[in-house]
């Protein structure tokens, strides 16, 4: 047990020294800046399929994008450099999760109400560090010439998870985590819980910051739960061709009542999303 409490005590003290560098914790801010560029285009290409143009309104859209621009491929390494950064800075904040307020107490039962909000925080970090280190790939992938295709890569995934035994429950469950953390996201939109994570001035730019952060975090919220039913369809009808990513939620989207407004509008929540991730890069709390 000794060995264990040890080991412990060095990652988390490996942790610390990481966090403590200072040109980390730049690093780590770039990624959020990198995560606006990729969220800004991503809005705009929706919005050009909103009016009638064509577009891949995804993540590997946007990268490709990237690639094509003047010395693209270099701002792709710099891109997933800084995305690897702050990936890497959420698995740290796992391992360093601190303990909620409130104090110490010997009763079992708010000891485990302790520990399992420290796991739903470590989980939570985890997650956004998959997504980020994710992301740096994409990134450093399409700068070294790959083809990469995200609604090709999501269906070829749903129909490998379909085809093992209890696949159709695996994908409901992935396209029902995809939507809770879509609705997480609206939640933290409409209660504007993100300031708690920045240290937003309450003049200046404050009140703009506060606003990109409200419209961004509900539009992004909007086309993950619409991914999320699209996985769950997929699910249900045993069909790997109903998934999709957020390039196939755009174009559900479209085909609803009033379609390319609502999706012209997620677009500009998208566009909000990014700006307000470059304020975040500055304002966030690491």
């Amino acid at each position: 047990m000794s060995r264990l409490d040890d080991a412990k005590r060095s990652a988390k003290g490996a942790a610390h020294s990481a966090e403590s560098s200072r040109a980390f914790e730049m690093a780590a801010r770039a990624g959020y800046a990198a995560n606006g560029v990729v969220h800004v285009l991503i809005g705009v290409i929706v919005l050009v399929v909103a009016l009638g143009g064509q577009g891949e309104s995804d993540q590997s859209g946007a990268l490709k994008a990237i690639a094509g621009a003047p010395f693209g491929f270099l701002l792709l390494w710099v891109l997933a450099i800084a995305l690897w950064a702050l990936g890497v800075w959420h698995l740290l904040e796992g391992v360093l999760v601190r303990e909620a307020s409130g104090g110490r107490s010997d009763d079992v039962v708010d000891t485990a109400k302790r520990e399992g909000s420290k796991w739903g925080r470590r989980v939570s970090e985890w997650g956004q560090a998959v997504v980020f280190i994710a992301l740096g790939l994409i990134a450093a992938s399409v700068a070294l010439g790959a083809r990469v295709d995200s609604e090709e890569a999501t269906d070829n995934a749903s129909r490998g998870v379909l085809a093992i035994p209890g696949g159709s429950i695996v994908l409901g469950l992935i396209g029902l985590g995809v939507g809770i953390g879509g609705i997480s996201f609206i939640v933290m939109g409409v209660m504007r819980s993100f300031e708690k994570k920045m240290s937003i001035p309450s003049r200046g730019v404050g009140p703009s910051v506060k606003a990109l952060g409200i419209v961004g975090f509900i539009a992004k919220g909007i086309a993950l739960v619409i991914v999320g039913i699209l996985l769950l369809v997929a699910a249900v009808t045993v069909d790997p061709n109903a998934a999709g990513g957020l390039d196939a939620a755009i174009e559900a989207m479209l085909a609803l009542p009033y379609g390319p407004w609502l999706t012209g509008a997620v677009g500009v929540g998208l566009i909000a999303y990014g700006v307000f991730c470059f304020f975040r890069a500055r304002f966030a709390k690491l």
